[in-house]
């Protein structure tokens, strides 16, 4: 009797390196742990929350996963550029970067901020940051020969969602979503590069967000409820994985439905 060879699990990433910024909380360490879940071995990375970022390693290497740490300040171009070049040497080689790092100007100090100025954040840190990030990583995937990178969106930023941070965030997430279709292009066919665009997501924000707003995600999620940062997560293992090796320069919305 032949032996059959031993399936694959779904969307299985043993043997593989990946990197995800902005991990320390939220969308970051739902992505971090189930990528690490997934059997890759996760980079880690924090501007400055350290004990954050060292309960999630401890978390990980308690289910025998491995990780790598990284410090930078990403409003910093010369920090950006050592974090790509200090990542790649220390885990020799990365085969899947998440640029989920980015400016919160809900829940921090930052919200007191003039609207230009966090126009300015925004651009330094959610594009500026990670269109660089995006190409150094992505030329070293090339020059390998594989690789997948995946940028961090917003499902509203092309239709349109009213007031300050509505026009703040469909400035910065409209240009990530649009330089992510054109690197994909770019470094092709040896990189892919997506864009996962949320919806209504229940990070810090929203666990206190007033009934106003509870009652308006209700109102415009088909799904009824608030997505979580494990939605977002699991669809990033897919996009990663070689489940989706013909998907390449797509924005995919992770929203529960809303159309508005």
């Amino acid at each position: 009797m032949t032996n059959m060879p031993e399936k694959k699990a779904f969307c299985s990433l043993h043997g593989l390196n990946a990197v995800i910024t902005g991990s320390s909380s939220g969308i970051g360490k739902a992505i971090a742990l189930e990528l690490s879940q997934a059997g890759a071995t996760v980079g880690l990375h924090s501007r400055k929350s350290i004990n954050s970022i060292e309960q999630i390693r401890k978390s990980i290497l308690s289910q025998g996963g491995t990780t790598h740490v990284f410090q930078a300040d990403l409003r910093n171009n010369d920090a950006v550029e050592s974090l790509a070049e200090q990542a790649w040497s220390e885990m020799g080689s990365i085969d899947i970067w998440v640029n989920n790092a980015g400016v919160d100007l809900l829940t921090t100090e930052e919200a007191r901020l003039p609207s230009i100025n966090k126009l300015d954040l925004l651009h330094s840190v959610d594009v500026r940051a990670t269109y660089q990030l995006s190409r150094a990583i992505a030329i070293r995937m090339k020059s390998r020969g594989k690789g997948c990178i995946i940028n961090i969106g917003w499902d509203q930023a092309d239709r349109g969602m009213e007031g300050e941070s509505g026009e703040l965030f469909a400035a910065a997430k409209n240009a990530v979503m649009g330089f992510t279709r054109s690197m994909a292009v770019s470094f092709a066919p040896e990189v892919r590069l997506n864009c996962v665009a949320p919806g209504w997501i229940k990070t810090a924000w929203g666990e206190t967000a007033s009934p106003v707003w509870q009652e308006r995600v209700m109102r415009e999620t088909p799904l009824k409820r608030w997505g979580l940062p494990e939605d977002i997560a699991r669809a990033v293992r897919f996009l990663v994985s070689e489940e989706a090796s013909f998907i390449t320069g797509q924005v995919i919305n992770v929203n529960g439905g809303a159309i508005r």
